[in-house]
This record gives C-alpha cells, structure tokens and sequence, in this order.
C-alpha cells in the first residue's frame, strides 16, 4: 500500500504541477510560455524520483510499468495496481485544477496539433527515448538517485520541448487521461493511452541490443 500511495501521490504532483502550468499560462496570457511548461514537466518529474524513487520507484507513468514489467524487472501482478494508482493521482490532480480553475477549459489535456498519424509516430519515438534512459539510468525498476532523476527528468523536458507544440508530448497515459476525463476531451484519448505504451515496450530490445546480456531481466542490473 506505501508504493500504491507513492505511486499515487507522484502521479498526481506530476498532473497537478505540468497541466497546471499550462492552465496557469493560458489564464495570464503566456506568462510561463513553452519552454516553462516544459522545465516545469522535467523539474517535477526529477523532485518525484529523488522523492519517492525508494519507495515505488517513482514510475509516475503506466508506459514505464509497462516497460519495467517487459524488461523483466518488475511482476506482472504489480502493473495494473501501479497502473490504478497512477491513473487515480491524476484523476484527482485534474479534479483539484477543475476546483481551482473553473474557468479552464482543456485543463491541460493533450491534443494533437499534427495529423494523428504523425502525432502517434511522435509519442511512440518519444516515449521510446523516455524508456530506453530510464532503463539506462536504473537498477532494477527503481529510479533514484541524483543521476537517475536528472537524466529522467531532463528526458521528459526535452520531449515535451519537441513534441508538445506537435503532438502535445505527453509520454504517459495518466498525465493525458487526467485532464481528458474531467474536462471531458476524450475524442483522441486512444492515441495518448497506446502510443506510449508501444513506444515504451520498443524500448526494451533496444536497450538489450547495446547493453550487456541480461541488462533486462530479473537477473541483470544496468548502473
């Protein structure tokens, strides 16, 4: 239960700080701006790892289970309770925004400005980088440590500098489900809940294509 809570209470720091931003910028005319949202996304991910990376691993993501549990560092039978508890946080992260800002109207939710192709091929290629650090930078399915959370959080930054003003670089099915089912955008949910996942499953082979043997597997550890 103390991970299901971690898991849960990062979740939601991640939705309320990141969309948050982007509500905040839209109410004072673009004081934040695209690159603030975007350092925004990176500086919370990178507190919630130092955090809570002990105690959960400070997954924060449902692609990133996803992607520990087909790395074979993580069980199968943890993935959908992490998967609630993380989909749960930004829930409510998205309720509280609606609470603080009724006035918002997306509340941050992630919409393609792209085609839907293009922007699917996006969040797969970015959620694709997003896994194959985290698995670079982690032993087992724990991210912490100063190093972890700096070259993970720098990730999330740097994909939503490049995708956001495309495809809204999302990477996490829980940040997108959020915003879209308390504002009531859901028409193109479907690609911010498959296009990570994809993209963190390719990731997998490819970290075992330039690691050592047994980089993903109960057994092995990369440092």
């Amino acid at each position: 239960m103390k991970r299901l809570l971690a898991e849960a209470i990062g979740t939601f720091a991640l939705v309320l700080f990141g969309t948050g931003a982007i509500v905040v910028d839209a109410a004072t005319g673009g004081a934040l701006g695209h690159v603030g949202i975007s350092i925004v996304f990176g500086l919370v991910v990178m507190t919630m790892i130092q955090t809570l990376g002990d105690v959960s691993g400070a997954h924060l993501n449902p692609a990133v289970t996803l992607g520990f549990w087909a790395a074979r560092r993580f069980p199968l039978r943890d993935v959908a309770p992490y998967a609630g508890a993380q989909c749960g946080g930004a829930i409510l992260a998205s309720t509280l925004l609606r609470v603080l800002f009724p006035e918002a109207d997306g509340l941050g939710a992630t919409t393609p400005s792209g085609g839907l192709a293009a922007s699917f091929a996006l969040e797969v290629v970015l959620t694709f980088f997003l896994m194959f650090v985290i698995l670079g930078v982690t032993s087992g399915a724990e991210e912490k440590g100063l190093y972890a959370g700096i070259a993970i959080g720098a990730t999330v930054a740097l994909g939503a500098l490049f995708g956001g003003p495309v495809s809204g670089g999302s990477m996490n099915p829980a940040r997108s489900l959020g915003p879209a089912l308390v504002s009531g955008h859901f028409s193109v949910l479907w690609l911010y809940l498959l296009a990570p996942a994809f993209g963190a499953l390719l990731a997998v082979p490819g970290c075992r294509g330039v690691r050592q043997a047994g980089c993903c597997s109960a057994d092995g550890a990369t440092a």
